[in-house]
């Protein structure tokens, strides 16, 4: 359940306590900040650390249930951030998102994340390296992890992309698949879009938040610049996609369009055929029921006028299809 723990003293990392109290204990001294990564909790697993570090109840109810919406929320001295994580597999031509859920408070960190996007070991190790960032204190984390969110929304942005193009290509080649796709793609696009939607207002709020001071304030402030510019580009996204579908709408309907003029057609050349067929059999039948009374069969020039009208009317069939276009 806990995958990290860390202790940072004037951007130093210190011996680490295996005990919560201690390490809760830790967060009172001067110039130091304790850092807790948790991944998917369980309620019996976060209440040790809920209470050790006095977390509100309800924030501690979204960590644990996740599928929650971005959101930025305050009880007490503890800030609660929620951000949707995302990444981009490349296997099978899909987004993955997850959730990474944030406790600042006075001198402590506790993030907790849902899924595997976004995984927080790198940015530990990035950050220890920095210990001007570290010096900081709960911000610069609160910054880094942000941050290495924002900076995997950019894969997904290339992906996403190239699943366009893809697409665009499928649509003007015809492809049956090509309507499917683009649902799956719209899907991805929309739920894409609600992870970063809210992220630049609420990195805007946080910039305003007691404690943040100027030089927080520039690293947010670049963050959220990263953040805006994600967020035009989901929302282009999902505009060109829409603009994609009517696109191969109209495609299918002139497909099926044309389909059926050319079945029509087909139909009227067999009907016209079938037509002009019936005829000499019409007659052919009617002097070949044998009556009696039929003048005709005793006539020397019956059969040569039977004959005659077969090949007339079925000449006149023929000129009048012809004359409409049926065959």
């Amino acid at each position: 359940m806990i995958v990290g723990r860390a202790i940072y003293r004037d951007g130093r990392r210190q011996e680490t306590p295996e005990d919560l109290a201690e390490l809760f204990s830790c967060c009172r001294l001067p110039d130091t900040v304790v850092w807790l990564g948790l991944h998917a909790p369980t309620a019996e697993e976060f209440a040790d650390v809920a209470r050790e570090f006095d977390l509100h109840e309800l924030a501690v109810e979204d960590a644990i249930v996740a599928h929650q919406r971005p959101k930025l929320e305050q009880y007490g001295t503890t800030r609660f951030l929620v951000l949707r994580s995302a990444r981009y597999l490349d296997a099978s031509e899909t987004v993955e998102f997850g959730e990474v859920h944030v406790f600042v408070g006075p001198g402590f960190v506790i993030s907790v994340r849902h899924g595997d996007a976004s995984q927080l070991r790198g940015v530990r190790e990035a950050l220890e390296a920095r210990p001007d960032l570290l010096r900081l204190g709960e911000v610069a984390i609160m910054h880094a992890i942000v941050d290495r969110i924002v900076d995997d929304y950019l894969p997904v942005v290339a992906g996403i992309e190239n699943d366009v193009d893809e697409i665009e290509d499928d649509v003007f080649d015809g492809s049956p698949a090509a309507s499917r796709r683009i649902y799956e793609l719209t899907r991805e696009v929309i739920e894409f879009q609600r992870a970063v939607q809210a992220l630049p207002d609420m990195l805007g709020r946080l910039m305003t938040h007691d404690g943040v001071g100027e030089e927080e304030q520039r690293y947010l402030r670049d963050v959220q610049d990263h953040a805006l510019r994600v967020r035009e580009q989901a929302a282009g996204f999902r505009e060109l996609l829409q603009n994609i579908l009517n696109v191969n709408l109209t495609l299918e309907t002139k497909a099926l369009s044309e389909a059926s003029i050319a079945q029509n057609e087909e139909v009227k050349k067999i009907s016209a055929w079938a037509a002009i067929l019936f005829a000499p059999t019409l007659v052919g039948t009617i002097y070949g029921m044998n009556f009696k009374n039929m003048p005709e069969l005793e006539w020397q020039l019956g059969y040569p006028m039977a004959i005659v009208m077969m090949i007339a009317v079925g000449m006149v069939l023929f000129g009048v299809f012809k004359w409409r276009r049926w065959i």
